[in-house]
């Protein structure tokens, strides 16, 4: 067994819109930004990950930067590739020779049969000879220790990057879900839009993730208020580079709407939800996952919404990877996953 475990690289992938992590041998081995640099003359990749993310929207003619994921699904798919291989490739231990690659890949549960093929032929192109798909609410169950195998319902609400995945799980199995492509990039641009109009000043996509981060709010009031966070950007009226302070109250402000239709998404999923399992969710509450899930006062407002007990993961950020390493390791006993055999 343990000769054959050589031969074998065995892979959990939660390729994110905005992050992509790798578990190998139980540990998270890559967790980089979702970002590839490439040179246009000639097509190469320049740097993946990290260090593409610090080119992000700092580029001369001759470098782009591009995010291979839109929306949760792949928009470029030799980008995705050449992303892929790259932080395959940061793992350092490849074996390139006689090498069986075995793959678990996590995707939103709202994607097509073709999205779905997009993500095999890419798993191909990097030598994987197996390759499986998990749905993203059932690896985040997986990841925050539910049993999914259980006839008890549980609703996951995962907000990443490019969608916010809604799923009430049982016995294996997606009972009913609702996939919106408003998550993490939605409440960027929306932060962006509102500094344009409110304060007349332009900001870049990454100082946008940086007010999400220091000063995000899904509250106009909060019990332990962040500080009021510094941003530097250009004034529209002058051209002039200049500095202003913004208080969580306001980006609050700037991502209620989106944040209105996430909780609509919610009650939908609910209202769908057959009555056996409606009585599991209201005595087990809903769980919540993803970089969304850490936007200060989130979950009071879904629980204000839905008069429901609403828990955060201990670890939201990294809990579908978790989970899709759980489901690396029990390929042949789990049977919600996606083989090329079925799409």
């Amino acid at each position: 067994m343990k000769l054959f475990s050589f031969f074998t690289q065995e892979l959990a992938i939660d390729l994110g819109t905005a992050n992509t992590l790798i578990i190998q041998d139980g540990k998270i081995v890559v967790d980089e930004p979702s970002i590839v640099a490439k040179n246009r003359r000639t097509g190469e990749p320049i740097a993946v990950g990290n260090k593409a993310m610090q080119m992000h929207e700092k580029t001369h003619e001759d470098i782009k930067t591009i995010r291979p994921l839109k929306d949760g699904v792949i928009a470029d798919f030799q980008a995705a590739e050449d992303m892929i291989e790259g932080m395959i490739n940061m793992i350092g231990r490849r074996r390139r020779f006689f090498t069986h690659m075995k793959m678990v890949i996590c995707i939103p549960s709202g994607i097509t049969e073709v999205e779905k093929r997009a993500v095999f032929d890419s798993a191909d192109h990097v030598d994987s000879k197996e390759t499986y798909l998990i749905h993203e609410p059932m690896a985040a169950a997986l990841g925050i220790g539910l049993d999914v195998e259980e006839p008890v319902g549980n609703m996951i609400i995962d907000i990443g990057g490019g969608t916010t995945e809604i799923a009430v799980i049982a016995l294996s199995g997606i009972v009913c879900d609702q996939s919106i492509r408003i998550a993490g990039d939605e409440f960027t641009s929306d932060i962006m839009s509102y500094m344009k109009r409110q304060h007349n000043i332009l900001i870049g996509e990454r100082t946008a993730e940086q007010i999400k981060i220091n000063v995000g709010s899904a509250l106009h009031e909060l019990e332990n208020p962040p500080e009021d966070y510094a941003v530097n950007g250009r004034d529209l009226m002058t051209g002039i580079p200049k500095q202003i302070m913004i208080s969580y109250s306001e980006i609050a402000h700037s991502l209620d709407k989106s944040i209105s239709k996430i909780e609509d998404a919610i009650l939908k999923a609910l209202e769908t939800t057959p009555p056996e399992l409606a009585s599991d969710i209201y005595r087990t509450g809903i769980y919540l996952t993803g970089g969304g899930a850490l936007i200060r006062g989130l979950d009071k407002r879904i629980a204000q919404k839905t008069k429901l007990k609403v828990h955060v993961a201990d670890d939201p950020l990294r809990a579908v990877v978790h989970g899709t390493g759980i489901a690396l390791k029990n390929t042949d006993r789990f049977s919600f996953l996606i083989d090329r055999k079925s799409v």
